[in-house]
């Protein structure tokens, strides 16, 4: 058993903040986006399928951007890392273009055009952000690294809500200007810290390519050579995996994106009232995300992703019950920290899954495709059965949508416990499941 000196605890430590930092930087803009712009485009238009789609747009955006920039970024080799560049350049311009949303309201064409620009400069460092965990962090101090990132960025949902109740019905145009400032704050704090050249994923990677035969060069490896490794792999738990973050993705970002006009519609809320809807469960998350990271790392990841979907699902399926303010909000808390032990861990069980540290970019990409692609789907599916069946039945659409997702997370979990078992069968070093398990995700 290993133990670490308090040096190397400090260094872990002082990394996971600022890698926290840089997610925290871009969600400050995504939450308030996702909790305000609809109602923004409620103004002009009336069916909640249509305001579902354009605000899965950034989602859809995400699918094609994100993989190419996190392979980019991967290849990329300069005196300041491969990550940093692209986090500078990228967050300052999306802080400006957040800030011409309200300005541009009052015209569709010209909302649509600024969300477009924004999803476009925001979903090209998504993943760079992102990928700066598994570049620091060893892969069994990750899920509580991420779980710390996590909890980061759950206070951006909190500052949403708080904004959302103090400032967007009386002065929207201050309420959009705070997230954008917070963003600019942390990527110039960032820029002076941060040089991932040091991180031993960054010299991991030109260690492997200086071992390259000479004139060979170090080869390439495009998002689509990745897919394909995926797609041919005969073990499907890669596959499976980003399913399931897809099937999650969608349930989540619906139970984020439409839950203000659901206040708004099937509670009687206030605009601002219905944005606050998430407050209590954005500290429910704080609460239980390093628990599920501990919980993951003693009884098995996928053990504990699972056990919180459920709780997520049986949440949802309350609050249709109890349908009042009081009521929604306790099953969003309850919701939350079940989903909290998907969102910690998910992404590092896709990221140990990675086989070399020159693709933690493409990984963190793939994550974020699928998280991004769920978040397409979501809002406009469960808009539409919104639209087929009313505001009131909108948490258990949701429901339906996470049940989904954990199927294939048992399915996984069935096809690690058989891949544990024919490796003793074949004579190798005799491994409990979840041993096995710990070691691989």
């Amino acid at each position: 058993m290993t133990t670490e000196s308090p040096g190397q605890r400090t260094g872990t430590g002082r990394i996971t903040l600022l890698a926290a930092l840089a997610v925290f930087a871009q969600e400050s803009t995504w939450n308030f986006y996702e909790s305000q712009v609809p109602p923004l485009l409620r103004e002009h238009l009336t069916s909640a399928a249509v305001v579902g789609m354009l605000m899965g747009m950034d989602n859809l955006l995400g699918i094609f951007i994100q993989p190419w920039m996190g392979n980019r970024s991967d290849h990329t080799r300069t005196g300041w890392g491969r990550r940093m560049p692209y986090l500078v350049a990228g967050m300052p311009v999306a802080a400006v273009l957040f800030i011409l949303i309200p300005h541009v309201s009052g015209s569709l064409p010209l909302l649509i055009a600024v969300m477009f620009a924004y999803a476009l400069v925001a979903n090209s460092f998504k993943p760079i952000a992102e990928a700066l965990v598994p570049d620091f962090i060893e892969p069994r101090r990750r899920s509580r690294a991420n779980a710390v990132v996590k909890i980061v960025t759950s206070l951006t949902t909190i500052a949403a809500a708080v904004i959302s109740i103090l400032l967007i019905d009386d002065h929207p145009d201050i309420a959009f200007a705070i997230p954008a400032a917070v963003m600019l704050i942390s990527i110039v704090v960032l820029a002076a810290t941060v040089r991932d050249n040091t991180s031993a994923a960054y010299r991991a990677a030109v260690a492997e390519s200086a071992a390259q035969p000479p004139g060979v060069g170090s080869p390439r490896r495009r998002v689509r050579d990745t897919l394909k490794e995926i797609a041919t792999d005969r073990d499907r738990s890669r596959l499976l995996l980003l399913a399931a973050i897809v099937l999650f993705g969608s349930a989540w970002s619906a139970s984020r994106s439409l839950i203000t006009p659901f206040g708004m519609e099937a509670l009687g809320m206030t605009r601002g009232d219905a944005g606050g809807l998430t407050l209590p469960s954005g500290l429910a998350f704080i609460v239980a995300a390093y628990p599920a990271a501990i919980l993951a790392e003693r009884y098995g990841r996928l053990r504990v992703i699972t056990g919180g979907m459920l709780l997520f699902v049986a949440a949802l399926v309350l609050g249709t019950c109890l349908r009042t303010p009081t009521g929604v909000t306790v099953a969003l808390c309850v919701g939350a920290a079940g989903a909290s032990c998907f969102l910690v861990n998910a992404a590092v069980v896709l990221w140990n899954l990675a086989p070399s540290a020159q693709v933690f970019g493409t990984y963190a990409g793939m994550y974020s495709i699928s998280w991004a692609g769920g978040g397409f789907v979501g809002p406009t599916l469960v808009g539409a059965m919104v639209d087929a069946t009313g505001w009131p039945l909108m948490l258990l659409d949701i429901a339906l949508i996470a049940a989904l997702a954990i199927t294939l997370v048992i399915r996984i979990t069935l096809l690690r416990r058989r891949a544990a078992r024919r490796a003793q069968q074949a004579g190798g070093p005799a491994k409990t499941f979840e041993q096995t398990q710990a070691a691989t995700d």
